[in-house]
């Protein structure tokens, strides 16, 4: 029974169908489903297609942002059984995420942020217009593994390079990676500021977070 309630949280991750994918999560609480398991085996497929499919040019970017808000939507139902079974979803690594000083664009960050958290990292957004200080404070706070920046204008991609290198000064470069991101940040780019990593596209993000961390 449980294979045929799998096969539907795949499929409304793939549908993008948020209100479905909840509805969903919350049968497998009642039939006693491990919520684990629930994420792993029935909504992560799911996931997994839509970003094959995307890669192929099969699906596209709104296909991409739906599939991750139903994933949202199930983990939100999810993981208070997950806590109450006294279980947790094993993290990846800590992610710190933001777009840079001067830049308020969010549809791409999020996203990348969304599929980080699906790929079972532990995410925290610092929305748009993040400052450098703010970058580093937070970095610091949380241990992060990782920070991710992105830049969608030329004019506020130096604000990438600002915050290497005052996570440089802070001491805390050595013992993190820095990913960078957005339509105008290419591989190049990246590599003239230090950064470790670079990806073009959410889907891509996740794969680097995971080899740059060496799991998954």
């Amino acid at each position: 029974m449980s294979e045929e309630l799998f096969k539907a949280m795949a499929q409304s991750v793939i549908d993008g169908d948020p209100d479905l994918a909840a509805e969903l999560a919350q049968k497998a609480i009642e039939q006693g489903i491990d919520p684990l398991d629930a994420i792993n085996k029935g909504f992560v497929p799911g996931v997994d297609y839509v970003g094959e499919q995307y890669g192929k040019g099969e699906m596209f970017l709104p296909d991409l942002v739906l599939a991750g808000e139903a994933m949202k939507a199930a983990v939100a139902v999810l993981e208070p059984e997950i806590a109450r079974r006294g279980g947790q979803r094993q993290t990846l690594g800590t992610v710190v995420i933001g777009t840079v000083e001067g830049d308020i664009h969010d549809i791409g960050k999020t996203l990348v942020a969304t599929m980080l958290s699906v790929g079972g990292f532990k995410v925290h957004d610092l929305g748009v217009d993040v400052s450098v200080g703010k970058f580093v404070e937070v970095a610091r706070a949380v241990n992060a593994d990782i920070v991710a920046m992105s830049a969608l204008l030329t004019t506020t991609m130096v604000r990438q390079q600002d915050v290497i290198e005052a996570l440089e000064d802070a001491g805390l470069r050595s013992r993190l990676k820095v990913m960078v991101g957005g339509a105008p940040v290419t591989r190049s780019w990246a590599e003239e500021i230090g950064a470790d990593g670079y990806s073009e596209d959410a889907i891509g993000a996740v794969a680097v977070a995971k080899q740059l961390l060496g799991v998954g």
